[in-house]
């Protein structure tokens, strides 16, 4: 003979069962609400509750509490309740005019609010003005950049690089090809002391200045090898001696697309004779203020911010040939 109080039926309506299933298996759902959504759900299919509680590792206190708390206030009763604490003292209307005056205005003698120039002239704390910053998104101390490009052929450039970079033509090699000009070659007035344990590594805070060197590399798009040379001036003469040496190691029964910006070295008439002698090259110039769809730059890129300018002077001394090594930091 059952014993004890009844039990409260739980049925679920199309719309709630939905719901729940939503909350119990979307990724962006708290794991907290995901288990309680999936505690009602198999209640609701009339497994007892010590059954559920095994199942989800929780105690039967706790879907007994859930369970009763669902059958009064539904779905609702399934989030928590606000915590208590001290009453808001900034009204919304304080906090909409705090936002505009973020957004609309800038300090007197200052480019961008900070949270205590904000502070001293609303008249709030500043750990306010932090939180109500943060909880809105806004950064007024961080700044981003765009460059719109005025090439008119912008769209059928960008089409004619990115479908060398996805669909790359066969019985052909697709270099991306860019410099890296006025590299200081610097060396430290004293040997570096190596990093150790605990120790970070040491150096001294004067170098001596070796002039400058010249990168010229070109990066094969399919197998990722770098083609690059080092000179000490950076013109067409300089480009030539480079475009001799892809042609020299590049097998002659390929084709070569050359990618590259529009600087000014690339279009002179030397280096348009060079290219109408040897037909095989196929030239593609990136649109104007577009370099970012060049890979060659971001190659260049790396090694300037992985390589360290004080030892340039030891690792490259000359014009060197064939595949360069990028030198890192040990």
């Amino acid at each position: 003979m059952r014993t004890g109080r009844p039990k409260a039926s739980l049925v679920l309506n199309t719309e709630e069962r939905l719901e729940l299933d939503s909350l119990a298996h979307r990724s962006r759902s708290a794991p907290w609400l995901a288990r309680r959504a999936r505690l009602v759900l198999a209640c609701a299919e009339g497994v007892d509750s010590s059954t559920v509680a095994r199942r989800l590792r929780m105690s039967p206190t706790t879907v007994s509490k859930w369970r009763a708390r669902f059958i009064v206030d539904r779905v609702a009763g399934l989030f928590d309740e606000p915590r208590p604490g001290a009453p808001r003292q900034i009204e919304d209307a304080k906090i909409e005019e705090l936002i505009v005056r973020t957004l609309e205005t800038t300090p007197r003698g200052a480019t961008h609010w900070s949270t205590r120039s904000m502070a001293k002239a609303t008249g709030f704390s500043h750990m306010t003005i932090s939180r109500v910053w943060r909880a809105f998104g806004l950064k007024p101390h961080r700044s981003e950049t765009f460059k719109l490009s005025p090439d008119p052929l912008l769209v059928e450039k960008v089409r004619d690089i990115v479908g060398l970079y996805l669909n790359p033509p066969e019985h052909a090699v697709v270099l991306c090809v860019d410099e890296k000009s006025q590299i200081q070659a610097l060396d430290r007035t004293a040997p570096l002391l190596p990093m150790g344990p605990g120790q970070a590594e040491r150096r001294t805070h004067d170098y001596k200045r070796h002039g400058v060197t010249s990168l010229f590399a070109a990066l094969d798009v399919k197998n990722g090898q770098v083609l690059g040379q080092m000179h000490r001036r950076h013109r067409w003469l300089e480009f030539r001696k480079f475009l001799d040496q892809i042609d020299a190691n590049v097998p002659g029964n390929l084709d070569v697309h050359l990618i590259m910006d529009n600087y000014g070295t690339h279009k002179t008439p030397v280096i348009h004779q060079w290219l109408a002698k040897r037909p095989r090259f196929h030239v593609h110039f990136t649109p104007t203020y577009g370099f970012v769809a060049e890979h060659g730059r971001t190659l260049v890129c790396r090694v300037d911010d992985e390589t360290d300018s004080s030892r340039i002077s030891s690792q490259c001394p000359r014009v060197g040939t064939g595949y360069p090594r990028v030198h890192r930091r040990q």
